[in-house]
């Protein structure tokens, strides 16, 4: 028996999870049906009709055992449910995520009824989150048929008390380009719009092919779905193992204690930075993360902790999971939760990101009085302050040891005196540092702060560069040395700045009292032939490499005067629009300098919304402190560093670039300055892992000829000089089944990134010809978007499609269209069907002819047809007449078929299923691209009646022409005259 998606992926997920093997024709006896353990049930053994989302008879008997007042009246449980579906009805006019939030609230036990005394409204719990009941039903099945717009069949659903709060889709072990993503894609693109109701009540749902697993929740784009992994489980070659690893991962995600624990504490509803509802769902390092620190803080022995994650990993996130689970949780008796940060940018996003997610009980501090009153009242509340507001504490000033402290950036200054006086005013209190930079073992006072000894290698949790790298949280980052000609001697700077600490420290003005110091330094930096050159670097630079990709910059400059001088330059480049200088000014400042720049708190925001909309015209953001800590700006894809940045401070503001953002695969910071003339010496931590953080662009160069190689190796004995089809032809029968396209998939996958990296460099001059050769190519065997492993194609290939086709790099090839989208994507778009009825209304339109044997129309038709099958097995018609007759014929089919009435049919064109019925395997491969184009054409541009109009007219035939253009057909006019008299007779 083959290995299929069905017996070797969706059964084994429930035989993980439950102990059955669906594989086998004995299933055994039925486990106990309470407890901490799933229980496999078929769709079959439910008890449930096709449009319900729910098991109502399951729910209603939880709702009776859980919940004592309604026990007493059962049929208070009716009145719930009722309600339950007032919410999964509403899904069609308050869309998915707020209709799930409202579920969420349910879920949670946040939701009450009259149901007690004199109409006393109770809470009312769906599910018991009692850590030692055994009152919730676990149940998972497969197959789990739901109709709302649509049926469709989910592989995958597990159950708990009758509420479906996980899907999961499978998908094969066993073709290269089939990955999760196929799974991911059916998930979020297709049943969340076609079956809404069903994730309503959804926690998150989950994709696999068996190598990886994947998971997100509703309305998560793909690229943010999120790997789990297992705290001891870093190592790749672990990873490769496949099936074993993804059952270890699924056992321990979807666990019911870890589900419940996600469900209650580990989801969070927010505003994105457009205003939209987004569900957040914790990524696996967050989840450790946090409930080490609830742990620690419940076992009560130790009192510290100090946790690295990477910058750009989520550790604004694992404070809010945190600081939200230690105030639901009892045994701590309402603790107070303190957000400790010690610059004002950090303490507006921190601040931010608790009140965009509606924590309750969030108060921040605006003076140090207030600091002391909350403290003095005891007031049990998440507050949130900066590390100076402690500066006039005293001793002893609470007492309380459920007191916990989160310090962000912990390596700054929590070691100083301000650190001391915070730990002497609360000296129960637990003390958790965490940092997004590793901590250098030289700075034995950050250990000493926080960490424990029992903690291995000082730290209490990591999650470092590969690892987010790996899990796709952040993006790798590359640098670019530019204008060695106006770097800064080394010894210069070391001299200059030796009397120094840490420059993280340095404010606005610290930095111009240091350019001061430093009076030769900042003349050198600051000469006016110097700024003109680098500013018309970066302009070259960004109008090459930046704007192409719909990106934007910033531009770091040594002290605020310098930012005006750079903004002046600039200008003479760009629309004034485009920049936006963000410093502070000082009272010491001249006033036609304050007047001009200065921008207060609610300025910076609103400059920052705009730099982050993606329409807007401002491209650059120009800063010497500000915004280099504490900025979340994935839009943000380019730093040009012209100043002196070290260690903590040097890998924080490069990591403004790492964030995610479609079509965005690496953060690029260019150095101006020769921060990185020596990359040791720049980040001088003692892990090894930070000396990968950033890539020199002179490796990829050596990595680009190699990999061209290896694609051009897919087309040995290919002529490529031969233009036309027939070239094309010759390079497609090269790669002619699934498994070459898919090898030559990823080998060009590659190359792409490699490319977009480097263009527009000359190094990638002498492979021009080769790269839009290799990507006409690609483009012209994309699969169609219903064919299976579409994505590992579509995903990958989208992260460069503007570069290849807007002619960025590669002269010549803005022939091609941006994007082929095939019909089929429009059709799913607008009719939502299901693929499994596509095939059978494909089957009854191949027998078309068949329906009505003894018409002489038909009859007529099937022998020109027959006759059209020869001659092409003989060899005695060209690919290019083929097609031309098998238009004409289709034009002619349908004119019949609409005369007599028959029965309608799908919407998928005739001329596909004639080619399909008519094909060999001799056929050669660009007959199909062209009939599948010129199928195409229809679905994408037509409108109703368009045939009566003119503009509709020239639309359709503009479309087709340029279709007929990719394959160097446009010239030839009875192909097109017959093509079109198909698209019109059919629509």
């Amino acid at each position: 028996m083959a290995f299929t998606e069905l017996n070797s992926v969706e059964h084994y997920i429930v035989n993980k999870l439950t102990g059955v093997n669906l594989n086998s024709s004995i299933l055994g006896e039925p486990k106990v049906p309470y407890g901490f353990e799933w229980i496999y049930k078929s769709t079959e053994q439910l008890n449930r009709g096709v449009n319900e989302v729910m098991v109502e008879i399951e729910l209603r008997e939880a709702l009776i055992r859980i919940n004592p007042e309604i026990a007493e009246k059962p049929e208070r449980a009716d009145e719930v449910i009722y309600k339950l579906r007032a919410i999964l009805i509403s899904v069609n006019q308050t869309g998915l995520v707020r209709a799930n939030e409202e579920f969420s609230k349910w879920l949670t036990g946040d939701k009450t009824m009259p149901f007690g005394e004199n109409n006393r409204h109770v809470p009312v719990s769906l599910i018991d989150f009692d850590s030692t009941s055994n009152r919730n039903t676990y149940i998972v099945t497969n197959q789990y048929r739901i109709h709302h717009r649509e049926t469709k069949i989910p592989d995958i659903v597990l159950l708990i008390n009758g509420i479906p709060v996980v899907v999961g889709e499978a998908k094969t072990p066993i073709r290269p380009s089939v990955s999760w993503l196929d799974g991911a894609y059916e998930i979020h693109d297709i049943y969340e719009n076609a079956v809404p109701q069903l994730f309503v009540p959804n926690v998150f749902s989950f994709a696999t092919e068996g190598k990886d697993l994947y998971f997100g929740a509703v309305g998560t784009p793909l690229e943010f779905w999120a790997p789990w992994r297992m705290e001891d489980s870093d190592s790749d070659l672990v990873r490769k193992l496949g099936l074993s690893e993804v059952g270890k991962e699924l056992s321990h995600l979807l666990h019911p204690k870890r589900l419940l624990d996600i469900l209650q504490n580990f989801c969070l509803f927010t505003n994105n930075s457009k205003k939209k509802r987004i569900k957040v769902v914790c990524r696996y390092q967050q989840y450790e993360g946090a409930n080490k620190i609830i742990e620690r803080v419940k076992d009560g022995q130790i009192k510290k902790g100090l946790i690295w994650h990477f910058q750009g990993s989520g550790k604004s996130l694992l404070m809010v999971f945190a600081a939200q689970k230690l105030r639901k949780l009892k045994e701590l008796k309402s603790p107070t939760v303190i957000i400790l940060v010690d610059r004002t940018d950090l303490d507006t996003q921190i601040a931010g990101t608790f009140n965009a997610a509606d924590i309750a009980n969030v108060q921040t501090t605006d003076n140090i009085r207030e600091l002391h009153d909350l403290l003095e009242k005891d007031t049990r509340k998440i507050i949130i302050t900066m590390i100076h507001k402690f500066r006039e504490a005293y001793p002893n000033m609470n007492l309380r040891d459920n007191i916990i402290v989160m310090v962000d950036e912990a390596h700054r200054t929590q070691e100083g005196d301000l650190g001391k006086m915070m730990r002497l005013a609360l000296p129960n209190a637990f003390l958790f540092g965490l940092t997004g930079t590793p901590v250098n073992k030289a700075e034995k006072n950050t250990f000493w702060a926080f960490g424990a000894p029992e903690d291995r290698g000082g730290y209490m949790s990591r999650y470092t560069f590969q690892e987010s790298i790996r899990d796709k949280a952040t993006l790798p980052m590359h640098f670019e040395p530019r204008l060695v000609d106006v770097h800064v001697d080394k010894e210069t700077i070391d001299k200059l700045f030796k009397d120094l600490k840490e420059e993280s420290a340095l404010s606005d003005e610290e930095a111009d009292a240091l350019s001061k110091k430093a009076a030769k330094m900042s003349a050198f930096l600051k000469s006016p032939a110097r700024v003109n050159l680098i500013v018309g670097d970066i302009a070259k630079h960004f109008l090459e490499k930046v704007a192409p990709n719909g990106f934007k910059a910033m531009i770091v400059t040594p002290d605020r005067y310098a930012c005006v001088q750079y903004k002046a330059e600039l200008d003479k480049h760009f629309p004034p629009s485009a920049s936006a200088v963000v410093i502070s000014t000082t009272a010491n400042d001249d006033y036609d300098f304050k007047q001009h720049w200065a921008v207060d708190k609610s300025g910076q925001e609103k400059i920052v919304e705009k730099f982050n909309d993606k329409d807007s015209e401002l491209k650059f953001l120009i800063v010497t402190a500000k915004l280099l800590t504490g900025f979340d700006s994935p839009i943000l894809q380019t730093i040009y560093l012209d100043k002196s940045l070290k260690d903590h401070t040097l890998l924080q503001a490069i990591c403004r670039t790492n964030r995610l953002y479609p079509n965005k695969t690496f953060g690029c910071i260019v150095d101006y300055f020769g921060v990185f003339d020596d990359v040791g010496e720049a980040l001088q931590f003692d892990e090894e892992s930070v000396s990968k953080v950033i890539s020199h662009l002179n490796e990829l160069k050596d990595k680009l000829p190699e990999a061209v190689y290896a694609c051009l190796n897919h087309f040995l004995g290919v002529d490529r000089s031969i233009h036309g089809f027939e070239g094309l032809e010759a390079a497609q029968n090269a790669i002619n089944d699934d498994k070459k396209k898919d090898a030559f998939a990823a080998d060009f996958t590659y190359l792409t990134k490699l490319w977009e990296a480097l263009s527009p460099d000359k190094v990638i001059d002498p492979f021009e010809s080769d790269y839009k050769w290799l990507s006409q190519v690609y483009e012209s065997v994309k699969p169609a978007i219903n064919d299976i492993g579409k994505l590992l194609w579509f995903t990958l290939g989208a992260q460069t499609t503007k570069l290849i086709h807007e002619n960025i790099h590669v002269k010549g090839i803005d022939i091609l269209d941006e994007f082929i989208l095939d019909g089929d994507v429009i059709d799913e778009i607008a009719n939502r069907r299901d693929p499994r009825k596509i095939k059978e209304l494909e089957r009854k339109l191949i027998e078309r002819f068949k329906k009505d044997p003894g018409n002489p129309k038909f009859k007529k038709l099937s022998v020109r047809l027959e006759d059209l099958k020869d001659k092409a097995e003989q060899g005695l018609i060209s690919s290019i007449d083929f097609v031309k007759e098998l238009c004409k014929l289709a034009t002619e089919t349908l004119r019949a078929e609409k005369e007599e009435s028959l029965e309608e049919y799908s919407p998928k064109s005739a001329l596909t299923e004639l080619f399909l019925e008519l094909k060999t395997e001799q056929t050669p491969a660009v007959v199909a691209r062209i009939v599948d184009d010129i199928d195409t054409i229809v679905r994408v541009v037509r409108f109703p009646g368009w045939q009566t109009t003119a503009a509709g007219e020239r639309e359709v035939q503009k479309s087709l022409r340029k279709s007929l253009l990719k394959y160097q057909l446009h010239k030839d006019q009875a192909l097109f005259d017959r093509a079109y008299a198909y698209i019109k007779e059919y629509y």
